[in-house]
């Protein structure tokens, strides 16, 4: 028995000494000749308790016998030789207490665990957390279960975090009491820093995604042919023509337009006329930045590097033409002779 029970048990037995023994001095009194049934005296004739719970139920009888206690019911409530009673389930039952042939009750309710939320439904994002915080009436640790983990799941503390767009619930027990928390996780939103890029070959774009759930998205292109996308999100042009980027989250997506345009060439010269021997550089503009291929269509007449520097080799006629993702433009150049 701990210190508060004793206390309680001394207390209680100082009491019911005293009133028991003016009992005893009035029955001696009034009836000295007659045989006196035992008094059983008990701390409490009613009670209510909580599952789990334990208290001492007090009793006293008038002959000095030890009572002895049993319960009508041990699967709501137990009691042993002194008295103290373990809360097993909710539901209703007697204590009883005997010495010789007198019996006295104390009617017991075990009260149903009530389970308190901070929230009955709550909305969260892919890969947010979030804690139920709960109660209990008797203190009792409760039980977490999530009957769509593949939504959301929940961990033995009560913090639930989403799995996935969709709804599930969140059931809490306790003593065999429940009670449920609906959980939204929200599809994303997603952002992006442009809708639309142009770009010529071998250009590079980053292209930034903002998502609510602050999941990575998948990025894909619809032609990789035109342009392709890393796992970061960055755009690299690959030839002219139109592809569309996408980025993917849970099912939604957002995606930017990428044109690759073909680049514009100009040469300041459309036809030049060397001598056999002599060398040239074609003056030449190209928007796309990048380094264009150069030929001749006939490399005995005129020889031409990539630099763009032309070769007079011996008379003829030839066409240096510059290309560079699709556009082409054309030099006629004459070779003479003195």
């Amino acid at each position: 028995m701990d210190k508060k029970h004793t206390i309680k048990y001394i207390l209680w037995q100082v009491t019911f000494l005293l009133l028991f023994t003016v009992f005893t001095n009035f029955i001696a009194v009034s009836h000295a000749s007659a045989k006196i049934v035992p008094m059983i005296f008990l701390s409490e004739y009613q009670k209510e308790m909580n599952i789990g719970e334990q208290d001492y139920l007090f009793a006293y009888s008038s002959d000095g016998r030890t009572p002895k206690f049993s319960s009508s019911d041990r699967k709501i409530a137990t009691v042993d030789q002194y008295g103290k009673i373990t809360a097993k389930k909710a539901g209703k039952c007697t204590i009883t207490v005997k010495a010789f042939t007198t019996e006295v009750y104390c009617y017991l309710e075990v009260l149903k665990t009530q389970i308190k939320l901070d929230k009955s439904s709550v909305s969260i994002e892919n890969n947010e957390t979030i804690q139920l915080v709960t109660e209990t009436s008797n203190n009792s640790i409760p039980t977490f279960r999530s009957n769509k983990k593949s939504v959301a799941i929940v961990d033995s503390e009560g913090n639930i975090t989403g799995c996935k767009p969709g709804s599930a619930i969140i059931t809490v027990k306790a003593d065999g009491s429940e009670k449920n928390c609906t959980v939204t996780v929200k599809q994303p939103v997603i952002k992006l820093n442009r809708l639309y890029k142009s770009l010529y070959r071998c250009q590079r774009f980053q292209l930034n995604a903002t998502v609510s759930s602050g999941i990575m998205p998948i990025w894909t292109s619809s032609k990789k042919s035109v342009a392709t996308v890393d796992e970061t999100g960055k755009v690299t042009a690959i030839k002219h023509g139109t592809a569309i980027i996408t980025a993917k989250v849970d099912g939604i997506s957002k995606k930017c337009e990428i044109v690759v345009k073909p680049p514009e060439i100009k040469l300041e010269q459309s036809s030049i006329t060397l001598q056999a021997g002599d060398k040239m550089k074609i003056g030449m503009t190209i928007s796309s930045g990048n380094a264009p291929v150069w030929t001749s269509s006939k490399e005995d007449v005129v020889a031409v590097d990539q630099l763009g520097n032309v070769y007079a080799l011996e008379t003829g006629t030839s066409t240096i033409t510059v290309s560079e993702d699709g556009t082409k433009a054309k030099c006629k150049v004459y070779v003479i002779t003195d």
